[in-house]
């Protein structure tokens, strides 16, 4: 699977190797006591909406719950980003051991640092076989 970033005006792979978080323990540690990880591999997380989001229209303020990153024990600097969809709605490279970050999103990409230079809010971010 990979990872890809699109704009209007072009279309480029962000990670060639990406892996989907599945399962408690996996989700939980993400790239946690990792000391490197290779440069085209990014680690998705994706959310399942919660019941009362289920019953919403779509678009409703409480149809996408906050999600946050932590870099506690993450030995390398990421490129992180919040996806509603595919829609790109927040992008933070979070420092090691140290960083931090949050948004309403139903899938986070972790990436190495750098990866997702010039993603920007708004920009559409697909995953593709």
């Amino acid at each position: 699977m990979r990872v890809v970033h699109e704009t209007e005006s072009e279309s480029r792979v962000l990670a060639s190797e990406a892996e989907i978080a599945k399962g408690f323990v996996q989700t939980s540690k993400g790239l946690m006591f990792r000391s490197s990880i290779p440069e085209e591999y990014a680690l998705v997380f994706e959310f399942e909406p919660s019941a009362l989001a289920r019953r919403l229209p779509v678009g409703g303020d409480d149809a996408v719950k906050w999600r946050f990153i932590h870099m506690l024990f993450v030995r390398m600097s990421l490129d992180v980003l919040w996806l509603q969809g595919e829609t790109v709605v927040k992008t933070a490279t979070l420092r090691p051991w140290v960083g931090m970050g949050g948004a309403k999103a139903d899938r986070i990409v972790e990436l190495p640092a750098g990866a997702a230079d010039g993603v920007e809010t708004g920009d559409t971010v697909r995953l593709e076989e």
